[in-house]
């Protein structure tokens, strides 16, 4: 059933920062303490399979930060923790689009400031990316999608390295390059950056529903990419 958010009706996606160790139902990877997932009818899922992976945090601290990188953000998510002393669930911060948090950097700070934080979360995401992995992912996108263009090859491969590091399972398919992980993250990409996906997870549409919905468009962006 397609769940839509009525005139005046709030439908924010909530994320739970986990207190003990927990795993996620569709790829099995284990989420230990102080991890995020999504419950989706009570089953809890890692971010890279709710397709919540691509956005980032925003600690509580900053309400003006805050309140700009949701504004910005397509797609967001609020972070709960539960505390065990207050018997409740705490709000801890918010998940949002990149690039939404680069702009409200740059109207809440200097420019310096700003550039400074951009680069300590490139460099975090960078500690962890695999180079040659990633030029590689890029290179095969490119070969099997010769329409796609360079910049999204890499930002597919990028993504497609920080999902499968330390993974187990379906890693191994996606280190081989295997055309269905390609396929898989290509499709997620246009999913995400050419189709209203995101606007349909935000406004409460139901996963699968709001793939089905875009599922013409996202294939149209496909056959056009396949093209040389």
């Amino acid at each position: 059933m397609v769940k839509k958010k009525s005139p005046g009706q709030t439908s924010d996606i909530v994320v739970f920062e986990i207190t003990r160790d927990s795993e996620c139902v569709e790829c099995g990877e284990e989420l230990g303490r102080g991890r995020l997932l999504r419950l989706e009818a009570d089953r809890p899922l890692c971010l890279g399979c709710a397709d919540l992976s691509r956005l980032v945090y925003v600690p509580r601290g900053d309400a003006a930060l805050t309140r700009r990188a949701s504004k910005y953000s397509k797609l967001r998510a609020i972070v709960l923790r539960f505390s065990r002393a207050r018997k409740r669930y705490e709000r801890q911060g918010i998940l949002v689009e990149e690039s939404a948090l680069d702009r409200a950097e740059r109207e809440c700070l200097a420019d310096t400031d700003a550039r400074a934080r951009l680069r300590e979360r490139r460099a975090a995401r960078e500690a962890i990316i695999d180079g040659e992995y990633r030029a590689e992912f890029g290179r095969r996108v490119q070969d099997r999608y010769p329409g796609c263009p360079p910049d999204e090859a890499e930002e597919i491969a990028e993504h497609a390295c920080l999902k499968y590091s330390g993974r187990v399972g379906r890693t191994a398919a996606a280190k081989e390059f295997a055309a269905e992980a390609l396929e898989l993250a290509v499709r997620a990409h246009v999913r995400h950056r050419h189709s209203v996906y995101d606007e349909l997870l935000s406004s409460g549409w139901d996963r699968y529903d709001a793939r089905t919905k875009v599922a013409a468009q996202v294939d149209k962006m496909l056959k056009k990419w396949r093209e040389p």
